[in-house]
Parts: C-alpha cells; sequence; structure tokens
C-alpha cells in the first residue's frame, strides 16, 4: 500500500515561504527604529515602518538604479 504525503509549497497558500525571514526583517526593524526613536509618536512611526520595510527597500533599490 502506498502512503500519499503532501507537499507544502509556496502557491498553495499553505506554507511558509519567507515569513520567518519576513518576521525576522521585521523585528530587526522595529528594534532599530524604536532605539532611535526620540519620541512615543516616532516609536509608534518606526512600528509602522517596520511593517512596511520591504516596500520601502525595493523603491529605494528601484530608484537608485534609474528604473
Amino acid at each position: 500500500m502506498v502512503k500519499k504525503t503532501k507537499e507544502i509549497s509556496c502557491g498553495t497558500g499553505r506554507g511558509a515561504c519567507g515569513g520567518c525571514a519576513y518576521f525576522l526583517g521585521f523585528l530587526g526593524a522595529a528594534i532599530y527604529y524604536i532605539s532611535t526613536a526620540t519620541g512615543f509618536w516616532n516609536g509608534v512611526l518606526g512600528l509602522l515602518k517596520a511593517i512596511v520595510w520591504p516596500a520601502m527597500l525595493v523603491f529605494e533599490l528601484l530608484s537608485f538604479i534609474g528604473a
């Protein structure tokens, strides 16, 4: 009898592709932005920046290469 196994991949929505790397990047960005904040609202803004840091990174990269 052959036992079927399920494959977890990025395309099916069941895998965790990049989730761990994104979380570590979020955590590092949050620590950086909060540690450099000069006040409470700058810390809140830092958390918001930490959430969208991949978009900011891609924007800056495309601006740098002139695309």
